[in-house]
């Protein structure tokens, strides 16, 4: 990969870590997404299960939803979805049926991740396979949600 993209996929990755921090303020799983096209931010989300007690409302499916009503149609070409945790199944099934052609996501997820981490679902065989691009300022996202998830334990007790 040349520097040229590494650094759009720094700069975009720094909004989605800046969303990730607003979800944390809010008591959120601090996970932010930015969906891209033609160098462009169409649209950008974090997590807000906790507030809207709905379990799809992860930061990639509502950056899709807003992407699908940003350019009037459900199919995403051209889009690079960035967001600060691999995305799990569910996301991973909405970037694939909106045909999202690249994800770059910062921390791997071992337990959910969908990408390579728990499992890949690039290699199930499914009529769409987004690039995917992993670790892109991922020490920062690990540790944004390390601190979110220490803080909880510790005031919980």
């Amino acid at each position: 990969m040349d520097n040229i993209n590494l650094t759009e996929d720094e700069k975009y990755m720094r909004e989605a870590i800046r969303l990730a921090h607003l979800a944390a303020e809010r008591d959120e799983v601090p996970v932010g997404a930015v969906a891209v096209r033609n160098g462009e931010i169409i649209a950008s989300a974090f997590n807000t299960r906790e507030e809207s007690k709905c379990a799809t409302h992860h930061a990639e499916v509502l950056a899709i939803e807003a992407a699908c009503r940003a350019l009037g149609g459900w199919r995403l070409p051209g889009v690079t979805l960035y967001v600060t945790m691999e995305p799990c199944v569910m996301c991973a099934g909405a970037i694939i049926n909106s045909r999202i052609e690249r994800v770059v996501y910062g921390a791997r997820d071992h337990r959910f991740g969908a990408f390579g981490s728990a499992i890949d679902v690039n290699s199930a065989g499914l009529n769409h396979k987004p690039e995917i691009l992993g670790g892109i300022l991922g020490e920062e996202c690990a540790e944004i949600l390390s601190t979110y998830f220490r803080n909880k334990r510790k005031n919980k007790y």
